[in-house]
């Protein structure tokens, strides 16, 4: 089984990881380590820097048990030099399951299709379902479940394409704010639809964030984009889609990281009480262990 976005998953399973995650973490907590990778190993393809994908999986492995290998653009052909689908079968080969995190998403569903262990999508220009899982996570411990509204606010970017089908799974009240050249693409909400809920749309960030329980926001302008960075920043800016003190109230607020701080977040939110942005990055790891965990079983 891969996991290459969240409706790779059902509902049931979806369940499972979050409760398996939980109690990694608890376990983690009491300094525990766990024996779901003795003897494993995690290969991990970056085409993208990265600080919580990387250090989340490779100690996730290593607490875990395992051995985790790094390879970067330098250190590896993948479609350059050597079609996907033979980097996939070769590493098939020596290691028992597969993180990428590439840009173009058709690289990683190669990936998927032709190896013969679980693929795992650390981020595409389409999807980040990991970032999806931390975020749950994060949600499901502060409601003791999912019954909250969450109000995205920004750009309907990948993060916020995994987010809106992760909402759709469990059930949570999910409404997006974007402006409307910068929505969320068609196909996910159609997606969202078939699995549950889609979410309301909005190009008003303040009807948005009214009632909402949890206030969510991500960088305006992405890895790859900074071409449109100039032309994105006044788009978002003089719509008022910055989470600020003027925008949220008492809402918690959640951040994927990295934030561009004045941009999309200003400081004073990001380090207030409010902010449980830290929660959220800690939960890539126990989350990520608990994928790890489901994949392998």
């Amino acid at each position: 089984m891969n996991y290459l976005d969240v409706d790779d998953l059902t509902r049931e399973q979806l369940l499972e990881i979050m409760t398996r995650s939980v109690d990694l973490k608890e376990r983690h907590a009491r300094g525990k380590t766990g024996e779901a990778m003795v003897g494993k190993t995690l290969g991990m393809i970056f085409e993208k820097p990265s600080t919580r994908t990387r250090v989340s999986f490779e100690a996730g492995a290593t607490q875990l048990g395992g051995h985790a290998i790094f390879l970067g653009p330098d250190d590896i052909h993948l479609g350059h030099g050597e079609p996907v689908k033979d980097t996939a079968r070769a590493l098939s080969r020596y290691v028992d399951v597969i993180m990428a995190r590439v840009f173009d998403h058709a690289d990683v569903l190669e990936l998927g299709e032709y190896a013969t262990v679980p693929v795992i999508n650390g981020l595409t220009d389409d999807a980040h379902p990991c970032q999806t899982l931390a975020d749950l996570l994060t949600i499901h411990e502060r409601f003791e479940g999912f019954d909250a509204r969450v109000a995205w606010v920004g750009d309907g970017n990948n993060v916020c394409q995994s987010f809106v089908l992760g909402a759709a799974l469990v059930g949570i009240d999910l409404v997006v704010a974007t402006p409307e050249r910068y929505a969320v693409d068609d196909a996910t909400l159609e997606r969202a639809a078939e699995i549950g809920d889609a979410p309301e749309t909005t190009t008003d960030p303040e009807e948005a964030v009214e009632g909402a329980d949890v206030v969510y926001t991500d960088v305006w302008v992405s890895m790859g984009e900074e071409s449109e960075r100039a032309e994105k920043l006044e788009t978002f800016a003089s719509a008022d889609f910055q989470v600020n003190e003027g925008l949220v109230d008492d809402q918690l607020v959640m951040h994927c990281l990295p934030a561009h701080r004045g941009e999309e977040i200003t400081d004073a939110v990001i380090e207030s009480d409010r902010s449980i942005v830290w929660d959220q990055a800690e939960n890539r790891l126990h989350a990520q262990k608990g994928l790890l965990t489901y994949l392998l079983s």
